[in-house]
């Protein structure tokens, strides 16, 4: 186990930031994460609305403190690993989404996509936003520009 495996799975902060161990994938961590983001969401995909929202909320101010911690203890602004911001940006796209797996794997594509091609403005926050604040806040608005990716293709085709 090396020495980042090790610190990642003994401190909770870490843990946690790093999306349950999934950031400690040695190829497409933010991937991977937004894998591991998936049950978590059909879990959330069940509760109401306001439910939904709590938990977004929840989890954005929880990340913005766990992600800017992770970073700091680790010593890199956005360490690749750091996927919690994944969970979150993934959660948002979905958010209102049509039931169906074909949504769940569409929203999946176009966060990916936009997280890792990050477009303007997602690339302006990325740049100038540092922080916990930054390292959430660029996969948040992937997240908005993805369920409204979502939203258009439901209203075109459902």
């Amino acid at each position: 186990m090396t020495g980042l495996a090790r610190t990642v799975l003994t401190n909770p902060i870490h843990f946690l930031a790093f999306g349950f161990g999934a950031g400690l994938s040695p190829k497409a961590p933010g991937t991977v994460g937004t894998i591991v983001a998936v049950p978590f969401y059909l879990v959330l995909a069940h509760t109401s609305v306001w439910v939904y929202v709590g938990v977004l909320a929840i989890s954005l101010a929880i990340g913005i403190w766990l992600c800017g911690r992770s970073a700091e203890n680790l010593g890199v602004h956005d360490h690749g690993g750091i996927v919690w911001d994944e969970f979150v940006g993934y959660w948002i796209t979905m958010f209102m989404a049509p039931a169906g797996w074909i949504w769940v794997i569409l929203g999946f594509l176009f966060f990916r996509l936009l997280d890792i091609l990050k477009p303007w403005p997602i690339n302006f926050i990325d740049k100038h936003v540092k922080g916990g604040l930054g390292i959430m806040l660029d996969d948040v608005l992937a997240g908005i520009m993805s369920a409204l990716c979502i939203q258009a293709l439901s209203v075109l085709f459902i």
